[in-house]
């Protein structure tokens, strides 16, 4: 592993646009989840009201509600994280690295397994840094404290990092399938903003008495954290994971992982 890992290391640490990428992420990641007290604030001052409610009476950060409303925010921009994989993925066929791995005596799982421990790395740091940004927005501004009260409803971090996991590997099956980085960024962007969801809104208006299109990938995948905010109109949500979905969403990953080697085997690198 450390051999993979440093093989990864050697070819992203002078590679800028993968770093300015990734910087660019996590800075806008930070602004826009650390943002929405000011909004609501601002909202209050022009007048805006939710049932009578402040919008700044809103407990967005309070703990434990915060760990759902973050990691369902942040959900949004892991199409980001996606680009930078297959840009990762493209770019070793663009300049023929993978196959200067094989000749260097890397087999292709080995190849395969090195961009696995980068995505697991990409998806660790995104979770880490959700945790560490909602500790300190639930500090300044839950009433409530507390270690009881503080990982209340926890179990969305790491469904997070699932979610997040989950919509990387599929990335790396694009970026193994299409090969030229502009096509697979736009196929990424197309089938999983538009393709597929409005495949389900379509299919589940037409047959609403089946349920096949909630076992596609990404509804799958992005069934794991469901829109929260409603429950401050009070309206009811679903704020708990269901087991069968997080077992889907894993059994999605090991298909995307198999789909993606067997891609890599019978392709032609040299």
């Amino acid at each position: 592993m450390n051999r993979l890992l440093t093989i990864e290391w050697l070819k992203l640490k002078h590679y800028r646009p993968f770093w300015i990428l990734t910087g660019l992420y996590f800075l806008v990641l930070a602004l826009v989840c650390s943002s929405v007290m000011l909004y609501l604030e601002y909202l209050e001052s022009r007048g805006a009201s939710f049932e009578g409610l402040s919008p700044a009476m809103i407990p967005f950060y309070d703990f434990s509600d915060i760990w759902h409303n973050l990691t369902y925010m942040a959900t949004f921009f892991k199409i980001f994280l996606g680009f930078i994989v297959v840009i990762s993925i493209c770019n070793e066929w663009s300049f023929r690295t993978i196959r200067q791995n094989i000749i260097d005596g890397l087999d292709k799982w080995e190849f395969l397994a090195s961009k696995l421990i980068v995505i697991f790395l990409l998806a660790m740091a995104n979770v880490l840094f959700i945790f560490v940004l909602g500790m300190v927005l639930g500090t300044i501004y839950s009433p409530v404290q507390g270690i009881d009260v503080i990982f209340q409803n926890f179990e969305f971090v790491p469904a997070y990092f699932l979610d997040v996991f989950a919509f990387l590997l599929f990335s790396l099956l694009i970026g193994m399938l299409i090969k030229k980085t502009g096509f697979a960024i736009v196929l990424l962007a197309f089938y999983g903003l538009f393709i597929e969801p409005i495949g389900v809104l379509i299919l589940s208006n037409t047959y609403d008495q089946y349920t096949f299109y909630e076992y596609l990938p990404i509804r799958a995948i992005n069934k794991l954290i469901t829109f929260p905010y409603i429950k401050y109109a009070f309206q009811e949500v679903k704020d708990y994971l269901i087991w069968h979905e997080v077992l889907l969403v894993l059994a999605y990953c090991l298909l995307f992982v198999f789909l993606s080697f067997r891609i890599l085997k019978t392709r032609d690198v040299s």
